[in-house]
């Protein structure tokens, strides 16, 4: 499976964007996003973006809908709504350390940043929804819960995911692959039933500290060894991973994190074997 399966997005310039953030393109690099948010004074004028009108926003949905007919034919639909998490996107407009900052020095600037950003996400997943009635499930991207103490956690993270996770469909889906030891043991209170992880926590880890309340997506290295590791190595370390696991329900196999470019089929090929074999 490919999940979040067919999904239009223009790496971390998609929802930046509509906040009026530069973009950049390099050929060879991923895309990035500049910050817009020079001071937390300049929190209070910050636009509130038309996910129908404002940047890159309307190029994802009618990339889309061109694509539909298509993937419909082929038997498929279009599943998911898909959006960077809250954190995430303040990281982008503000920069990461004046962000993380202002979190402990004015954390009632960054609370209000968080606060737009929730408004505005939950109309971008609403339109998206709007305009592909197929949608249901809500993936989330965000790796700035992982850089948080827990009461950080608590106040900028756990009620505005909550919020935006309090929908009608079926998965609600979190990725977030850096530290989760903080973050995990709220997943079921956030509304989250399915998450992926990094590689740095072992599935069993999660389990306990999800009560496995969770189904869990991971988690082998994805470039170390689904990328980069031969036919043996991603065999081995996925063997080992399936045969240490407590409990086997609840999983869905795969790497920690986002599938890494310059995978190999054969090596897809291997750990999917690995998986039946084990």
């Amino acid at each position: 499976m490919f999940l979040p399966g067919f999904w239009s997005e223009f790496g971390m310039c998609t929802e930046p964007s509509a906040f009026g953030a530069r973009s950049t393109f390099p050929a060879y690099e991923f895309p990035h996003a500049h910050p817009v948010i020079k001071s937390t004074d300049e929190i209070d004028n910050l636009i509130d973006p038309d996910p129908r009108t404002d940047g890159l926003l309307p190029f994802i949905i009618n990339r889309l809908k061109i694509a539909q007919p298509k993937i419909e034919e082929a038997g498929h639909k279009i599943r998911f709504a898909v959006a960077r998490g809250p954190l995430n996107i303040a990281n982008y407009l503000m920069g990461t350390t004046e962000f993380l900052m202002a979190m402990i020095s004015e954390p009632e600037r960054a609370d209000k940043l968080v606060r737009k950003i929730t408004g505005f996400l939950k109309n971008w997943i609403e339109l998206q929804r709007e305009t592909f009635p197929s949608i249901d499930g809500i993936f989330l991207l965000d790796d700035i819960i992982g850089f948080i103490g827990e009461e950080e956690f608590k106040t900028f993270g756990l009620p505005y995911f909550k919020e935006l996770f309090d929908t009608d469909v079926s998965i609600k889906f979190l990725h977030n692959d850096a530290p989760c030891k903080i973050s995990a043991p709220y997943l079921p209170d956030m509304g989250v039933n399915l998450f992926n992880m990094g590689f740095d926590i072992t599935l069993n880890e999660l389990k306990d500290l999800t009560q496995n309340k969770i189904t869990l997506l991971g988690n082998i290295p994805p470039r170390d060894v689904l990328a980069s590791g031969s036919l043996n190595d991603v065999t081995k370390t996925t063997t080992e991973l399936v045969r240490t696991l407590e409990n086997r329900n609840k999983i869905i196999m795969s790497c920690g994190g986002g599938m890494p470019p310059g995978v190999k089929t054969e090596n897809i090929n291997a750990f999917i074997n690995a998986v039946k074999n084990s």
